[in-house]
C-alpha cells in the first residue's frame, strides 16, 4: 500500500498506511470463513427476492395498482414463486447460438456479482455466538478493496457482451455492444469519483474508509463525489433511466431475448445483485458504512457495537435501492446518444476538475490548516459548472437544405398522374408515353411510332 498511494496523493503528503488497520483480518479458522461466505450468499439472495418483490409493490402503487398479493403474506413470497416456474420452464438454445458460450455467459455474469460482497463491511468486530472467538462482519478485506470491487464488478460485463454475441441474433448483439460502450463510460467517470474519496480518507481499504467517517459521512464534504458515483451506478448497472441494453422498444429483451428457464433467471439475479453491489459501497465510501445515523449514536452508546450496525448498514443500502425504484418508476428512458454524451462530455470533465480541487485541498489541510468552508465552496462552483455543461445547447452544424425534385411520373415505370402543384421532370423515357395537358397520350420524342 505504501508504493501505491504516493504515487496518487501529491508529493509530501503524508499518507497512513492501510495496512495498520487489517490486522483484524485472516485470523479466522476455516470453519468461520466458510460460515461467513455462506451467510453472504444466503443474505444476498433473501435480499434479491425482496427487491424484487418491493419493485413490483413500489411501482405498483405509483401507478395506482395492488401489485403481487396472492403467494405468502403481502405477495412475499412472489419471487420465490416466479423463480421455480422459470426452473420448470423449457430451456430453449437457438440453432444459430454459439451454444457453449451461450450457456456459460449467464454464469460469468452472476459470479463476480456475488464475489464483490468478500470485502463489504457490515458491521464492525463481534463476538461470534457460543464461542469466544471476536471477527469482524466482514468476510476480509485488502489494502486496495475499493479497486478490488471495480474490478471484479466489471468483469461481469463480459457475461452480458458474450450472451448477445452468443445468440445469433441481431437485437441481442446490439444490447451487447451496448452494455459494453455503457461500463466502459460510466466506470471511468465512477472511479474518477471514488480518486476524491481515495484522497481524503488515505486509504482503499473499505474498514478504513467507514473509521475514516467516524466523525463526518464522505456525503457531506465529497458531495460532486456522490453525485457523479449515484449516476454512474444507475448507469452501470443498466438500470432505468439508463436501461438501454435491453430497450424493449428498440431491441426487443436486449442481450437477453434469446434466453429462457434458469439461465434468464441468471440474468436477473446478476442485475439485481449488481444494483445491491453498487447501493452497499455508496453506503460504505459515502454515508458511514455500518455506523448508526447522526443523533442514534449520541443518545445510544451502544448503537455502533454487536450487531446493531448490521441493521444501520441494512437500511442504508435499501435506502439506495429504494432510488433505484423510483427512478424506474419516474423517468423516462434516455436516448442513447444524449446518455453516451453525457458521460464523456460532462461527467469525466467534472469529475476531473473536482479530484485536482480536492487534491489540493487536501494538501493545504495537510501542511498548514484549512477551512472546510473552502471545500464547501469548491463543491458549490462544481455544481454550477454541472448545470451549466447540462443546460448549455451544443453548436448544432445547419443542415444543407436540398433542392426540391420535380416529379417523375413515369419512376415506377407506370404512369401516375401527378397531384396538384406537382411538376412532372422534363426528361422523357425511351418507348414510354406522357400525359399532355389535355390529358391525351402522346408518345415521347425518342419513342417508337
Amino acid at each position: 500500500m505504501s508504493s501505491i498511494l504516493p504515487a496518487v496523493l501529491p508529493i509530501g503528503l503524508p499518507v497512513p498506511l492501510a495496512d495498520a488497520g487489517l490486522e483484524a483480518f485472516g485470523k479466522d479458522p476455516i470453519w468461520l470463513v466458510l460460515l461467513k461466505a455462506v451467510l453472504i450468499f444466503v443474505v444476498l439472495v433473501l435480499l434479491t427476492l425482496f427487491n424484487i418483490w418491493w419493485e413490483r409493490r413500489v411501482v405498483a402503487r405509483m401507478q395506482h395498482r395492488i401489485g403481487p398479493n396472492r403467494h405468502g403474506p403481502f405477495g412475499l413470497l412472489q419471487s420465490l414463486a416466479d423463480g421455480v416456474k422459470l426452473a420448470l420452464k423449457e430451456d430453449i438454445i437457438p440453432k444459430a447460438a454459439d451454444k457453449l458460450v451461450f450457456v456459460i455467459a449467464p454464469v460469468i455474469a452472476v459470479i463476480p456479482a456475488f464475489v464483490t460482497f468478500a470485502v463489504i463491511p457490515f458491521g464492525p468486530e463481534v463476538e461470534v455466538p457460543f464461542t469466544d472467538i471476536t471477527t469482524p462482519l466482514q468476510l476480509t478485506d485488502m489494502p486496495v478493496a475499493v479497486i478490488f470491487v471495480m474490478a471484479i464488478a466489471s468483469i461481469g460485463i463480459y457475461g452480458i457482451v458474450l450472451g448477445g454475441w452468443s445468440s445469433g441474433s441481431t437485437y441481442s448483439l446490439l444490447g451487447g455492444l451496448r452494455s459494453s460502450a455503457q461500463m466502459i463510460s460510466y466506470e471511468v467517470a465512477m472511479g474518477l469519483a471514488l480518486v476524491a474519496v481515495f484522497l481524503h480518507a488515505g486509504s482503499m481499504s473499505t474498514s478504513q474508509i467507514v473509521a475514516a467517517q467516524s466523525d463526518v459521512w464522505f456525503v457531506f464534504t465529497l458531495i460532486p463525489s456522490f453525485v457523479i458515483y449515484v449516476i454512474a451506478m444507475v448507469g452501470e448497472t443498466n438500470r432505468a433511466p439508463f436501461d438501454l441494453p435491453e430497450a424493449e422498444g428498440e431491441l426487443v429483451g436486449g442481450f437477453h431475448t434469446e434466453y429462457s428457464s434458469l439461465k434468464f433467471a441468471l440474468f436477473f439475479l446478476a442485475e439485481y445483485i449488481n444494483m445491491a453491489t453498487v447501493s452497499a459501497l455508496a453506503t460504505t465510501l459515502f454515508l458511514g458504512g455500518w455506523r448508526a445515523p447522526f443523533g442514534i449514536a449520541q443518545v445510544w452508546e451502544g448503537a455502533n457495537e454487536g450487531y446493531w450496525p448490521f441493521i444501520w448498514f441494512m437500511g442504508k443500502t435499501l435506502a439506495f435501492i429504494f432510488m433505484f425504484i423510483w427512478l424506474r418508476g419516474s423517468l423516462p428512458r434516455l436516448r442513447y446518444d444524449q446518455f453516451m454524451a453525457f458521460g464523456w462530455k460532462v461527467l469525466i470533465p467534472v469529475s476531473i476538475v473536482w479530484i485536482v480541487a480536492v487534491a489540493a485541498i487536501r494538501v493545504v489541510d495537510l501542511q498548514g490548516g484549512f477551512d472546510r468552508r473552502w471545500l464547501i465552496g469548491a463543491a458549490a462552483v462544481l455544481a454550477l459548472l454541472v448545470v451549466v455543461l447540462m443546460f448549455v445547447p451544443e453548436r448544432q452544424q445547419p443542415e444543407p437544405v436540398a433542392d426540391d425534385e420535380p416529379f417523375d411520373a413515369f419512376a415506377g415505370g407506370y404512369p401516375v398522374p401527378p397531384m396538384p402543384g406537382q411538376d412532372t421532370a422534363g426528361a422523357g423515357r425511351t418507348g414510354s408515353t406522357s400525359l399532355s395537358s389535355t390529358g391525351s397520350s402522346t408518345p415521347d420524342a425518342g419513342g417508337t411510332r
